[in-house]
């Protein structure tokens, strides 16, 4: 009886092992600066909103499932509109996720920013970064009360970047509007539309596929 309880044990191990092993997530931290991804307005049609309003508890409360991606940690660095954010504040930026990516509880990070100036937080970061784990700059061209808003995604998208094992070693990357860019060629073309983000001079490092984040769950 004893023999086969244990050959039933060693059994159940060897089943369960590889499920729990497929379950092993990575810790992404997200780290809050403001911008339009969490800018409120009075109402969803109103063009009119204040950046930094809503908390980044709130914008991953949005994600559907984002559980199943990465084990996520969010933290408050600023509260913004990206074109006040000073040569201190970047310092302090800098600073943190240096001393996060450090760490062996953290993985990657994935900052939330303002559009105005994400082109040159992303490449300062680039330039400042030590750590061949990915840094992942993300933002929204509508506000995160606004209909359509394109934060929820835009944010999914760089958490699913960060939590990749491809990404390591690539320094630091921008995911906006389900592409893909390195920072150190990336540049607002536009004031309003969503595409806005563009490498025109060496193109896109890569897209992330609409299905992409279900499929990496399973």
């Amino acid at each position: 009886m004893k023999r086969y309880l244990l050959n039933i044990f060693t059994l159940v191990l060897l089943v369960l092992t590889p499920l729990l092993q497929a379950k092993s997530l990575p810790n992404i931290k997200i780290l809050a600066t403001g911008g339009t991804i969490a800018g409120a307005g009075n109402s969803p049609t109103d063009t009119n909103y204040t950046s930094g309003q809503i908390k980044p508890e709130q914008l991953t409360g949005q994600i559907y499932e984002i559980e199943d991606i990465a084990n996520i940690s969010a933290e408050q660095i600023a509260a913004i509109g990206s074109q006040n954010l000073n040569n201190t504040l970047l310092l302090q930026l800098a600073q943190r996720i240096n001393t996060l990516l450090a760490s062996e509880k953290v993985d990657g990070v994935v900052i939330t920013h303002g559009t105005d100036t994400l082109e040159e937080t992303a490449y300062f970061l680039k330039l400042t970064v030590k750590s061949n784990k990915p840094v992942v700059l993300t933002g929204a061209m509508r506000p995160a009360t606004a209909i359509s808003a394109d934060g929820p995604l835009n944010l999914l998208n760089a958490i699913v970047v960060a939590s990749a094992e491809t990404s390591k070693n690539r320094g630091v990357l921008v995911a906006i509007n389900g592409a893909v860019m390195d920072a150190r060629d990336v540049t607002k073309m536009n004031t309003t539309n969503v595409q806005t983000f563009q490498s025109p001079n060496f193109g896109n490092l890569g897209f992330i596929p609409g299905w992409l984040s279900r499929a990496l769950t399973g």
